[in-house]
């Protein structure tokens, strides 16, 4: 039986080792960013590791408050496995919080040994049964970052600004700034591609909503992506090849560090709910996003100046990978979020955030 834990009770440990398991995704690992510099203002002498997948270590990797990562394989042998765990109890953590609540989070977490092992109400496949403490007002109906957050309030730092930190080096802030210092603005980052069949708006559909904001504003795009993406990217482009806009695929082309200093230099970003989506909103770019079988309340990124436009089909943010329907009825959320409601949300992205004027969006609506 697990405990609640509270401010009081965390203030009163002296750590001197503490871990965050948070191996995956791309867009929890962004929006788990902002807890080091909370952990290491509350602990300066505790050293920080992070167990985190291998193709996702560059996110924390030079982090200034982060003393360690410690890499997952998911597709690694067993032998990987008994490594990553024999470092885990070698490490005599004191403090340990599984944000992932999954069963191998667990298995990890129960590895540690550690006397004061944190979990989230989300847990799943077990895994809560490896903690003996629970951060209260973490439930699945909390919105993610809201939820990754109430670590920070516990540990009495819940009034501080979230910072999404990412150590990117010179070369890559040179190689972003040479491959758009020549381009129009405002450049709009688009990411059209997601893992999940339902979550992906179509190509044909944010062709025309590009479209329309080249026609409006001119400026330039660059189609993000990864190397599994390629396919969809490429097929945007060719869709958008009569624009005389400057269009830039760049899907598989870059690292995660180039991708943060990328999104971090555009105007907007348009995206459905992916990783880039919550890196491009947590590094401060004003950010569109897309929902079709997912939540934007709970799955969304925070702060006002983003926009988060949503289906109203009935099975909307059913969080279903593939669709279940059969006939018209397939992806009907993909269909019936029409263009106009997404470029309205573009035109009310841009202009709160100061992209383009008033006298812009005026013309644009004629």
């Amino acid at each position: 039986m697990f405990r609640r834990i509270c401010s009081s009770q965390l203030a009163s440990l002296a750590p001197r080792q503490i871990c965050l398991i948070k191996p995956s995704a791309l867009g929890d690992v962004v929006q788990s960013l902002p807890l080091l510099p909370i952990l290491k203002d509350r602990y300066p002498e505790a050293r920080i590791s992070w167990v985190i997948n291998r193709e996702l270590t560059d996110l924390v990797r030079g982090h200034a408050c982060l003393d360690e990562a410690l890499l997952f394989d998911r597709r690694g042998s067993w032998r990987d496995w008994r490594r990553l765990l024999g470092e885990l109890a070698s490490r005599r953590f004191d403090l340990v919080f599984d944000l992932q609540g999954l069963l191998r989070t667990g298995v990890m977490t129960l590895a540690t040994k550690a006397p004061v092992r944190v979990g989230l109400q989300t847990a799943r496949e077990g895994s809560s049964l490896t903690t003996n403490c629970v951060i209260p007002d973490t439930g699945r109906n909390v919105p993610a970052h809201a939820r990754l957050w109430r670590v920070a309030e516990v540990l009495g730092s819940g009034d501080s600004v979230p910072k999404t930190e990412i150590q990117v080096s010179l070369a890559d802030c040179e190689w972003a700034d040479s491959l758009i210092s020549a381009l129009p603005r405002p450049i709009i980052a688009v990411h059209p591609g997601a893992r999940w069949e339902t979550k992906r708006w179509p190509v044909e559909k944010f062709a025309e909503l590009l479209r329309s904001s080249t026609r409006s504003w001119g400026g330039s795009t660059l189609i993000l992506g990864s190397g599994g993406e390629r396919v969809d990217a490429e097929r945007l482009q060719q869709q958008l090849g009569g624009l005389a806009s400057p269009i830039r695929n760049l899907a598989g082309q870059t690292t995660l560090k180039q991708l943060a200093a990328l999104l971090a230099r555009v105007d907007l970003a348009i995206s459905n709910d992916s990783g880039p989506m919550h890196l491009a909103a947590g590094l401060g770019t004003p950010t569109l996003g897309i929902f079709t079988c997912t939540s934007a309340t709970r799955s969304g990124p925070g702060g006002t100046q983003h926009e988060l436009v949503s289906t109203t089909v009935p099975c909307a943010a059913s969080y279903c990978k593939t669709c279940p329907k059969r006939a018209a009825a397939r992806l009907a959320c993909l269909a019936e979020l029409d263009v106009g409601r997404v470029w309205h949300a573009l035109q009310r992205l841009a202009q709160k955030n100061g992209v383009v004027s008033k006298v812009d969006l005026r013309r644009s609506a004629s």
